[in-house]
């Protein structure tokens, strides 16, 4: 399953180095606008201790994580929806992401220059939140008129049920709100297959990344309440973190000598780590593992997902000739210490097409092509 995360925000508040600290690959960070002109694109992994649990039983060849395609995209400026600096590029690099991670500068550096000369987050956020606005304002306006058509002349239904999402989501931005407003609330699956065929960029799930200063890591600052405050009615998330301390963490060579150092200025986890959970529950996806002794391996579902469904990702034939699913719960493989042990205490649940995969089960699937 190919998950893609687009980092976002103005110019120089710390986009690339936080990249950096989240992929091995280097995105150019330089003290001036437009330094990364193509998005550099890194996989990084989902830090998941159950792995290393399960690989301390089962003794695999090999452990394989589930990951997160993480994209770093240019710098925006006011006018992109009008082409302004890199704003195509960035629109076109942005609309091809499932998930928006806004990056937004809380914190003072007379060293580092702002693009608009002072510290502001709040107003950072809408200089991007009109741009994106703007260009699915642009989208809608043309699309309308032939849907609208459709859906007063004949007997379209789903031209129908598109025109009243339209309308709905034209409102909204007509009102400085974005489309997610809309179609977050959408209940049935054919407005949500509706919506999604809208490709606007601002019906995206987003998580804004409060950059902060090293003695803000902790518990924030004046700059992160300003920003809740302005977020409370969205459908987004808000995570603080110092992209400084995270690039000292990355350059550090042992796990122990990263605990020590987190320890030593009060956290419990690194600002990376969070994020990359943040971004995977952002995008609604859970986990569900194989254990055997060729690998310990993490297969990235959507959540609500049903068994056959969760087999397709392994292969496709799983899914066509799926006949049952053998599944361990995470604890009590611990607890009984293998899978024969599981059986035995009659833990093993042999489940149908219906079953809902829940996020740790250990699966075994039966399946005839």
């Amino acid at each position: 399953m190919s998950l893609k995360c687009g980092i976002v925000g103005l110019p120089n508040v710390g986009k690339s180095t936080l990249f950096n600290c989240l992929s091995s690959a280097k995105a150019q960070a330089a003290n001036f606008p437009f330094c990364t002109i193509e998005p550099n694109v890194g996989v990084i992994t989902v830090p998941d201790e159950r792995l290393n649990k399960l690989a301390e039983i089962v003794h695999p060849e090999r452990i394989v994580p589930a990951t997160v395609e993480i994209v770093d995209i240019a710098g925006l400026v006011k006018g992109a929806s009008k082409g302004e600096g890199l704003g195509n590029k960035f629109l076109a690099n942005i609309r091809e992401t499932d998930a928006i991670i806004h990056v937004l500068r809380c914190f003072d550096d007379g060293n580092v220059v702002h693009v608009d000369g002072s510290v502001d987050p709040v107003r950072d956020k809408e200089i991007i939140d009109t741009e994106l606005q703007l260009k699915d304002l642009e989208t809608i306006e043309a699309r309308l008129p032939k849907v609208q058509k459709l859906a007063q002349v004949g007997n379209d239904k789903e031209a129908k049920v598109q025109y009243e999402i339209m309308s709905a989501v034209k409102a909204a931005l007509l009102e400085g709100k974005s489309a997610r407003t809309v179609t977050s609330q959408l209940q049935s699956p054919e407005e949500i297959q509706a919506a999604k065929e809208l490709f606007l960029l601002t019906s995206k799930p987003i998580l804004y990344v409060c950059n902060v200063d090293e003695a803000s890591a902790q518990s924030g600052n004046a700059y992160v309440e300003k920003v809740r405050e302005a977020v409370k009615d969205e459908d987004a998330e808000v995570l603080v973190i110092s992209a400084k301390i995270e690039s000292e963490i990355a350059e550090l060579e042992s796990y122990d000598e990263r605990q020590m150092f987190l320890g030593e200025l009060g956290l419990e986890e690194s600002g990376v780590n969070r994020l990359i959970h943040s971004a995977y529950s952002l995008l609604g996806l859970q986990t569900y593992i194989t254990a055997g002794p060729m690998e310990v391996k993490a297969w990235t579902f959507r959540k609500g997902m049903k068994a056959p469904q969760c087999a397709g990702i392994i292969h496709g034939d799983f899914e066509k000739g799926f006949i049952r699913a053998e599944v361990i719960k995470y604890d009590d493989y611990l607890q009984y210490g293998s899978e024969a042990a599981v059986r035995e205490a009659g833990k093993l649940g042999v489940e149908g097409k219906e079953y809902v995969v829940q996020d740790g089960d250990i699966m075994h699937f039966r399946f005839n092509v």
